[in-house]
Parts: structure tokens; sequence; C-alpha cells
């Protein structure tokens, strides 16, 4: 008696269905049918086993971490015509077995992509009438088994998809896409794009309303259908790395004035970084940092107004105190829509022992002579390949001038010429491009 007491105690706990819901068994399957509802929250005590859950047409505003955590068996949740403004992050994550999820027709501007990496079994996403901005290029990589998914909607409404580009490849993990509806979403018509235009019209993925997949800008292509779209002027960035001091018969001292000048070139106009790591830690910069004086624009910096690397617009970057302090790796990255470009060059600055620079000179000429590199004092620097461009600058003991040795050079250098240093100081950079 006990026994069966516990066995149906156990079932009425399983068959458990919250107010208003009505739960039913069916082909083996758990329904819980909330729609229709006019529920703010999705509900508790929802039936543990439940495997189709409907909460459509309700006036629910945010789905909170850990409203699902007691139904982690659903395969197919509808959310439709809600009031969605958020999906907190996690949310979503526990419902591992989900295959479809109906979140169009709310108010979602933000979501947290994450969430799909744990929902690998994901066969159908309805996202449609809702205020998407942005779709990361990432976003659906853990989907192998999507099947249809429509991020956007149909003819405009106040509550439509706000999409102005996508990243080339976002769909190129779902080798199971059947399906794809981006229709109506105000698409920049930039070098960004073109890769979409390609795709749509090599895929084998059905695409309705091509002639509502159009630009919205710029002005000029406005309301052209994607895949009219006409040849545009776009290339991927290139980068070119120089430095000075080249003149011939400059003089060195400590805290001589470095220049570096990384020469971009692409379509659209690439933004140009600069990644620094020195002894002291790593410095990223998103030039321009100073104007055309060499000073910080007003609030950017207190004191004398002028930064330790000072990144111009055009380019250039000064390191008006070059020491021991400032050696290290100095590169420009150059990035548009097309994607980046990168350039290096490995700045050291040494005090050789005694007699050191005369040794150090006949040990890089013969290793010059025979194709090999270079040296510091201390270890043998290799070139990574015959366009490397290798230069050693150093002098002899003062008073006792000599020709700095220049080494090397890439294709389109020129040469860097012959520099005299002072102070006994080894100046060695090692660019590669």
């Amino acid at each position: 008696m006990r026994a069966l007491w516990l066995t149906c105690a156990l079932l009425g706990v399983a068959g458990a269905c919250p107010e208003p819901c009505a739960c039913v068994d069916k082909y083996a399957h758990q329904f819980a049918d909330c729609a229709y509802k006019e529920l703010r929250e999705v509900p508790e005590g929802l039936p543990a086993n439940v495997t189709t859950l409907s909460l459509s047409a309700n006036k629910i505003t945010v789905l909170r971490r850990g409203a699902f955590a007691n139904v982690t068996q659903v395969t197919s949740l509808w959310l439709a015509h809600n009031e969605v403004r958020t999906v907190e992050s996690g949310a979503l994550a526990v419902l591992s077995q989900l295959k479809n999820l109906d979140l169009s027709h709310n108010l979602i501007s933000s979501f947290p992509w994450s969430d799909l990496r744990n929902l690998s079994a994901l066969q159908l996403l309805k996202m449609n009438h809702n205020r998407l901005s942005s779709l990361p290029g990432n976003a659906l990589g853990a989907l192998p088994d999507l099947r249809s998914l429509l991020p956007s909607p149909p003819p405009p409404e106040l509550n439509h998809n706000r999409l102005h580009t996508l990243a080339e490849g976002t769909f190129a993990p779902l080798t199971a896409l059947s399906h794809l509806q981006i229709n109506d979403n105000p698409f920049d018509c930039t070098c960004g794009i073109v890769w979409l235009k390609t795709w749509a019209l090599a895929t084998t993925v059905s695409i309705p309303e091509q002639d509502n997949i159009a630009c919205t800008s710029p002005h000029v292509l406005k309301g052209t259908p994607l895949s009219r779209l006409p040849p545009l002027p776009c290339s991927a960035p290139s980068v070119q790395l120089t430095y000075q001091p080249s003149q011939d018969g400059a003089e060195l001292r400590p805290g001589f004035v470095l220049a570096l000048h990384c020469d971009v070139d692409g379509q659209p106009a690439p933004q140009l970084h600069w990644h620094i790591q020195t002894p002291g830690g790593t410095v990223e910069i998103a030039s321009p940092n100073v104007g055309v004086d060499g000073r910080a624009p007003p609030g950017a910096l207190a004191a004398s107004g002028r930064p330790r690397f000072q990144a111009f617009a055009n380019g250039s970057l000064l390191i008006p105190d070059f020491g021991k302090l400032e050696e290290g790796t100095y590169s420009c990255l150059a990035t548009n829509e097309l994607g980046s470009a990168e350039s290096s060059v490995n700045v050291a600055l040494a005090t050789p022992g005694e007699g050191g620079e005369d040794a150090l000179g006949r040990r890089f000429h013969g290793k010059a002579a025979e194709g090999k590199g270079c040296y510091t004092v201390d270890n043998e620097v290799q070139p990574s390949g015959p366009e490397d461009n290798v230069v050693i600058i150093y002098l002899s003991r003062a008073g006792n001038h000599e020709a700095a040795v220049v080494a090397g050079g890439g294709p389109g250098q020129q040469p860097l010429g012959l520099l005299l240093l002072g102070q006994s100081l080894l100046l060695l950079f090692l660019a590669s491009f």
C-alpha cells in the first residue's frame, strides 16, 4: 500500500501543471499549452518531462536565467508574439535538446548568442519581427543541424529587425540549412556585404523574396536588390612598415627620436591600430592619438600633453625619447570590412662589451656574405624568409666613429644608407614584411 501511494505521488508531481496552462500526454510526449494566457513571466511548476512548451501570445518581457532550469527535456519552445525585450545570458543554454525555437514577433535588440553553443540539436530558429541590429559572425557556428533560419520579417513593420550587415561566412557552418529568410533588413551596401551577394547567387539554400533583400544605404544604392548590386571598388588592406633614422650621417645618442611609418592601402580606407610590446607590458593605440602638433587632444592627457608614443593620422608613430624601456616589438595593423594586414619591427638597444663592436662587425660581415642573417651581442637572429629586411647599426668607441653595417632589404625597400653612432650603443632593427 505504501509503495502504491509513493508511485501515485510521483506520478502526480510529474503530471503537475501550473494554472492557467493545460498539460497533456500525447504520443509519449508531454505538451504544456500556456498560450494566450496573459502571462508576464515564464510560469513555475511545469512538468519536468515536458517536451513541447507553448508560451506564445502572452505579455512576457524577460526570459530570466533559470526560467527553464526544471524543464531541460524541452525540444520545442514557442515564444512568438510576446513582448520580450531581454533574454538573460544562460536562460536558453540549459535546453540542450531543443530542436525548434520560435522567438518571432518580439522586441529583442540584444541576444545572448553564446547560449546557442549548447543548442547543437537546433533545427529551426525563428527570430523575425524583432529589433536585432547585428549578428556576430560566429553566432551560428555550433548549429550544424539548423535547417531553417528566419532572422528577418516580411514587409516592414514597427518591430522589424535592423540588420545592417552580416559577417562573411556567417552561414558556412550550417551544412543542413535549406531555408533562409533575410529580406527587408536595412542593409548597408558597402564592401562588407558583397560576399553575401556572391553567396546568395551560388548557394542551393532557398532564399525567398530576393528582390526585397535590398540596400537602404548609401543613398545612391537605396532600393537596389542585393542580387543586382553593381561592382564596388573594394580591396583588402595592405601595409608596409618603414622606419627612421635612415639618413646618411645621422648621429644617434641616448634619447634619440625613433620614427616608424605604416603605409596603408585598401578600400574602404582601413583603420590603423598600433600594438607595442615592451619590457613594461603591452600598449594598444588606436591611431591617431595626437594631432599634427604631436599633442594629445584636450582632456586626453594631463601634464605635458605629449604621450610616450605619438600616433599620427598619416600612419607615423614617433617615440620621442627612445631608450631601453621602449625596446620591443612594434606592429601596425590595418583593418577594413574585407580583412586585415599586419607588419612588425623588433627594436633592441644594447651596450656591447669591451671590443664587442669590432667582433660583432666581423661576425656580421661573415654571416651577411653567407646570406644567413645577423647577430646581436648575445644571440643569433635568423630571418624567417627571403623577404625579411634585417638592419644592424653599431659603432666603435667614442672618438673612433665607423660606418654602420646595413644588410638585407625586402621587396621594394630602398637602402637605408650609412649611419654614424655615438655613446657605444648597438641598435638592431629586424623588420618582417
